[in-house]
């Protein structure tokens, strides 16, 4: 019993010098840590930059030109009654000119195409959001894996203690020529046997433990405690899943496609300007070297597409109904989930009050067992047996009580699990 107290002041020391690890910081970290995540700042650094190039298109688009020629007739003037020659005009001919042209409106296809390119991020990063949001379930199945491996190490080593409390009555007794040499060594097998569950145990820890580490990228270890916040009950509560919010960008991009092609036939108006220097300049009957320009106002309009915009956007509707049969799909499929673990969590419920009525009635087995051993009315591998018993009992009690909080813990993550303290979890931009 002095070795029992030892242990448990031991834990009890440990656990308040131990690193805490709490379950929502596990999904913060996890998150931070994902190698993916970082898309999304360079997504925006792709949006940004194609925006500023969207921008460009109500900037003067100005063109150099040169070109020198040479052509095999020109036009002449052929008058013999004129008072006056009109001197012929040369064959080379030579020009170097800037083009300017200035949109004034474009249709609306500037802005509905920055509209466009919005949502095409937030459909991006909503993708980014789904892909994390799944790496919850691996946290919590490794947390909760290690958690209940802790409590069944526990369990186990309190047994044993016990059994070795035993085994020195039961060698005081072989001294004493009042019990058989074999009565210790069933005892001591018993305790061997109980040993190597603890070392198979400590391996599954560490296998849970390291799965957790590179989840989180935290140095998490074996005396780490992990801390979770225990629900008593798992209430309906508003569904919220990164889906939805993927679901709802993706309709979004299709409405913004099919209004930027019906921007695409609406007229434009532009203004343009040249000014150059060559020979002939404009006025086509002078030979000599001259400058010149000219500006002016042009709209331009594809009246006819022959119904190719038409059949585009009917396209983007087929594509916006097939999403919508998606997320309807998916609903479905989480309200089957849930139901599916809300009867987990009443079986779970209804198993941990059974295995406390068991547990209650199994210590007292054992209890009486023990003073019926210490006066030779039972065996040893009677006793044993019982102790068995007990520690399966208790050993079922803790598995069935960290499966319900992690069942309760996975139908909020089904739901869409918004974790408490984020803000403050996060690193400070």
């Amino acid at each position: 019993m002095r070795r029992l107290l030892i242990l448990c002041g031991l834990f009890l020391s440990g656990a308040v010098t131990a690193q805490q690890v709490s379950l929502d910081s596990c999904y913060v970290w996890t998150r931070n840590n994902y190698p993916n995540l970082k898309k999304s700042g360079i997504w925006e650094q792709i949006s940004s930059l194609k925006k500023d190039n969207l921008k460009t298109a109500y900037y003067p688009q100005i063109t150099l030109k040169g070109q020198a020629t040479y052509q095999s007739d020109v036009t002449k003037v052929e008058a013999q009654n004129l008072p006056i020659g009109i001197p012929p005009i040369s064959k080379d001919q030579y020009k170097a000119y800037a083009e300017l042209q200035q949109s004034i409106w474009d249709g609306g296809i500037s802005k509905a195409s920055s509209e466009l390119e919005e949502v095409i991020l937030q459909n991006n990063l909503t993708q980014l959001e789904v892909e994390v949001y799944k790496l919850n379930e691996q946290v919590s199945q490794a947390f909760f894996t290690a958690l209940a491996i802790r409590q069944q190490q526990l369990v186990i080593a309190a047994q044993i203690e016990v059994l070795r409390e035993k085994l020195k009555s039961v060698n005081s007794g072989i001294e004493n020529q009042v019990t058989e040499k074999s009565a210790a060594w069933e005892m001591e097998a018993e305790i061997l046997q109980l040993e190597q569950s603890e070392v198979q145990l400590q391996a599954s820890e560490s296998t849970a433990i390291n799965v957790l580490s590179i989840l989180t990228g935290r140095p998490i270890s074996n005396t780490s405690e992990l801390t979770f916040s225990e629900k008593k009950a798992s209430e309906p509560s508003i569904l919220y899943r990164p889906e939805m919010a993927l679901f709802s960008t993706q309709r979004s991009q299709f409405e913004k496609q099919a209004d930027l092609l019906g921007k695409n036939r609406n007229p434009k108006l532009f203004g343009f300007g040249q000014a150059g220097y060559g020979r002939p300049g404009l006025n086509m009957l002078n030979d000599n070297f001259d400058t010149y320009y000219l500006v002016g106002v042009g709209v331009s309009w594809n009246a006819f597409d022959w119904k190719k915009t038409s059949r585009e956007k009917q396209m983007l509707q087929l594509q916006s109904e097939m999403v919508d049969r998606q997320e309807e799909t998916f609903n479905q499929n989480i309200e089957l989930l849930l139901a599916q673990q809300s009867e987990q969590i009443s079986k779970l419920e209804k198993l941990v009050e059974t295995d406390n009525k068991m547990l209650a009635l199994r210590s007292d087995i054992v209890s009486s067992s023990s003073s019926k051993l210490e006066n030779d009315m039972i065996t040893t591998a009677d006793y044993i047996r019982d102790v068995q018993a007990e520690t399966i009992a208790k050993l079922n009690r803790e598995i069935h009580r960290i499966q319900l909080n992690e069942a309760r813990e996975k139908y909020q993550l089904i739901q869409g699990k918004i974790i408490d303290g984020v803000a403050e979890l996060l690193p400070n931009e």
